[in-house]
């Protein structure tokens, strides 16, 4: 199989059949052919532009792009925000800060950030609270940054990482010790 198509390496995935480029038929500037929604039926691999995502679009039938999320913002300010960071509310704030909703904004809160707020009351990775927001975990890392900012949010290193960092776990030590003596 090829990367991007179900047609195994060296195939030709559109059959000889002419797929909209500018040698068979250009659509280019002369908007819809009719008929292009029966593409695939007539054999034709559609161009990328007959196709509908309805996952790109919100509500109310407009595509938000990542850029407009993150404010034009294309970096964290935060750089120790790896995928295995673990992310909790902060308590009480974050609550009040839920509880305003879409009140006069919430101190500047998104519609995404107050999701992290709710996905984020127990214990989450940033890998888990991009996956479920499904966007990308560049944007995710820019909207966790002003939620920790704001003091919403708290992050820290996964223990495993965070006990390393600080020294050895004599008790965990200790136990394997003990258990490996047992055998």
């Amino acid at each position: 199989m090829g990367p991007y198509t179900d047609a195994p390496y060296g195939e030709d995935p559109y059959g000889g059949v002419p797929h909209g480029d500018a040698l068979h038929g250009s659509r280019h500037g002369s908007g819809p052919v009719s008929g292009e929604g029966d593409a695939r039926a007539r054999g034709r691999v559609p161009h990328w532009s007959e196709l509908e995502d309805p996952d790109a679009e919100d509500e109310t039938g407009v595509m938000v792009r990542p850029y407009t999320i993150t404010r034009g913002r294309t970096a964290p300010e935060r750089d120790d925000l790896t995928l295995i960071t673990v992310l909790t509310t902060a308590g009480a704030e974050a609550d009040a800060a839920l509880a305003r909703g879409s009140r006069a904004g919430a101190r500047g809160l998104q519609p995404e950030h107050r999701l992290i707020l709710d996905r984020c009351r127990r214990p989450a990775a940033v890998a888990e609270v991009a996956a479920g927001l499904d966007l990308p975990v560049s944007v995710t890392k820019i909207l966790l940054g002003d939620l920790v900012a704001q003091g919403l949010l708290k992050a820290r290193a996964p223990l495993s990482v965070a006990r390393a960092a600080g020294g050895v776990d004599l008790g965990l030590l200790t136990a394997v010790r003990e258990g490996l003596r047992r055998l």
